[in-house]
């Protein structure tokens, strides 16, 4: 039910158009507002945020036009009368400014429109008025009067603020609602008013400008000889948005949930009209297309269209290249615009030198030589050191002989990720009891499968383990935990461990909750962890998992259980290597 009054809803508000707030073919008419909508309840944030945005500090250029949220109503009985279904607290608000810029400041703002209400006649009367003494007889006349008086507060401090003659600041708010400022217009028909209006405010689902704009298209085909081309765009149209919902492409694409784009498809229409992530106009894609099709012949409104195709077509192509995936997907996720990319699509004509530019692209945004990457740290460089290693991982499933698997930026998107130090850092950091005993617990685990060449470290492991068991059984000390540690470390750390602990040869990307999962514990006790997460189906990206599988170094080199000097080493070369690593997008390596 509720999709059918969402989509009933849709199709009486199809068909919208631009109306100018003010001077000549501005809002004209009397508006009457009926007995089921509440009275105006406007506080001081929402006027100013409308003045804010209306006169943009005075920045606004002859062309930059602004546009407000819709205004519904409906036709009534007599010249220029309306019912205003959508669009009390605004027009209201305008109906205050412009009251304001003639009566305080002495302005002619000329405005031609008025309010009726059906059951608060002295509502009417009250906003001509706006006399102070009465302001608190009922709860209209108090909200009026407070988003008066916060008009006359909002242009007193702008004035102040920027230095500007009061005046001057008025003469400059009315040019704007004059030329600049315009509401989104709808007139349906064929529905009742008291039905919109509920289905309008029943979960407040505001209209985006993908919508918008879908109206404004199929409105410039509405004669039967292009009935065949409306339908067509409506295929097409479903079919670009279900394969915008598809998890995976849209991760490629974005790296944001999806919240922001209830409708996908409008990433392709911000794209076209080159919005700004930093832009505040809540409709500056549905003006852009407004006035790139506003005066033009009607086959135009088909080739706005084939653009809007012909970027997604564009998008599709780099999803479906195994290559390109890759290397987009991750300049992507490390925030490469896609309108960069699309720029950059466009200036190179072919496919191979796109992706040499590509490449290109992303030797700069590593921005490091080998020798740099070498001495990436933890401490000093941890967004570096995460953008390297994800790149590695990219890489490395990029390159995978006979395979079809690709990098899942889709489950990369919905973990929160964090830098894991391969080889613990010390047990000394725990606290509690309980973190002591797990701590152990997981110690004599990797203990019991490791077996030493050396007699006498074995005897000590057996010790070990021993000393551990008799811990867990009785109430356990801090100081009885440090000494324990300390013995269970040594036997599981590489000798002569140094200070590189924080260097990137020792840290590889892990989700956070695996992270935590993992604590301060000895390399051998994070393969267990790792390897349990991996069987689970946890996502362990490919170089992390072959960290612990210990697959940087020769078979049988090494000892399970330590992440050795040998080990980081191996583990580096690979990272840097032109084959297996990263080592074709690093500075000096080309």
């Amino acid at each position: 039910m509720l999709a059918d009054s969402y989509e009933l809803t849709r199709t009486a508000l199809r068909s919208p158009r631009l109306q100018k707030v003010g001077g000549k073919g501005g809002i004209e008419g009397d508006f009457f507002i009926p007995a089921y909508q509440r009275g105006y309840r406007w506080g001081g944030h929402e006027v100013e945020a409308l003045l804010s945005d209306i006169y943009a500090d005075g920045s606004r250029a002859p062309t930059d036009n602004y546009c407000l949220q819709p205004v519904v109503v409906k036709r009534r009985a007599g010249e220029g009368a309306y019912e205003l279904i959508d669009g009390q607290q605004r027009l209201t608000t305008l109906y205050l400014i412009y009251r304001y810029l003639n009566t305080e400041v002495g302005v002619e703002s000329g405005h031609r429109f008025s309010l009726m209400y059906e059951t608060r006649p002295a509502s009417q009367d009250y906003l001509r008025s706006l006399d102070a003494e009465r302001r608190n007889d009922n709860i209209d006349f108090y909200h009026m009067h407070e988003a008066y008086e916060c008009i006359r507060g909002w242009f007193a401090e702008t004035a102040a603020r920027l230095g500007t003659p009061s005046k001057l600041l008025a003469f400059k708010v009315l040019d704007y609602l004059e030329n600049l400022v315009y509401v989104i217009w709808y007139e349906p028909d064929n529905i009742d008013a008291t039905t919109l209006f509920i289905r309008l405010n029943v979960g407040r689902i505001p209209l985006t400008n993908a919508e918008l704009v879908k109206a404004l298209l199929l409105s410039k085909d509405l004669d039967a000889h292009n009935f065949q081309r409306r339908v067509e765009i409506g295929s097409q149209w479903d079919a670009i948005e279900q394969d915008l919902q598809q998890p995976e492409f849209w991760a490629f694409l974005s790296n944001s949930d999806g919240a922001d784009y209830p409708t996908r498809i409008e990433l392709l229409f911000d794209l076209m009209a080159k919005r700004r992530p930093d832009e505040k106009d809540r409709f500056f894609t549905f003006l852009h297309f407004k006035n790139a099709l506003d005066g033009r012949v009607k086959a135009n409104s088909s080739s706005v269209w084939a653009t809007i195709v012909q970027c997604y077509q564009v998008l599709r192509e780099w999803f479906e290249d195994r290559d390109l995936y890759h290397k987009l997907g991750y300049l992507i996720t490390t925030g490469t615009s896609l309108r960069q990319l699309l720029y950059l699509s466009e200036l190179e004509k072919t496919k191979s030198a796109f992706g040499r530019a590509v490449d290109q692209l992303i030797i700069c945004s590593v921005g490091l030589s080998s020798a740099d990457v070498m001495e990436l740290n933890y401490d000093t460089g941890s967004r570096k050191c995460e953008n390297v290693l994800l790149l590695f991982n990219v890489e490395t499933v990029r390159r995978l002989k006979h395979s079809t698997e690709r990098y899942p930026f889709h489950a990369h998107k919905t973990e929160k990720w964090s830098l894991e130090h391969i080889h613990a850092q010390n047990a000394e950091l725990l606290t509690t009891a309980e973190e002591w005993r797990h701590w152990l617990m997981d110690g004599k685990a990797a203990l019991e499968k490791v077996r030493f060449d050396d007699q006498g470290q074995d005897t000590e492991r057996k010790n070990v383990i021993s000393e551990v068991e008799k811990a867990l059984s009785a109430q356990l000390t801090e100081s009885r935990f440090t000494r324990l540690s300390r013995r269970v470390t040594a036997l599981l750390s590489p000798e002569g461990d140094d200070d590189s602990i924080h260097g990137i040869a020792n840290l590889a990307l892990l989700s956070r909750p695996i992270n935590s999962s993992l604590g301060n514990r000895a390399f051998a006790v994070k393969r267990l962890k790792v390897v349990d997460h991996d069987r689970k189906g946890a996502f362990i990206p490919i170089c992390t998992r072959q960290v612990f599988l210990k697959y940087y170094v020769d078979a049988g080199s090494e000892q399970m259980h330590l992440w050795s000097r040998d080990d980081r080493q191996s583990y580096l070369e690979a990272l840097i290597s032109k084959d297996r690593g990263i080592g074709q997008y690093l500075v000096g390596a080309q």
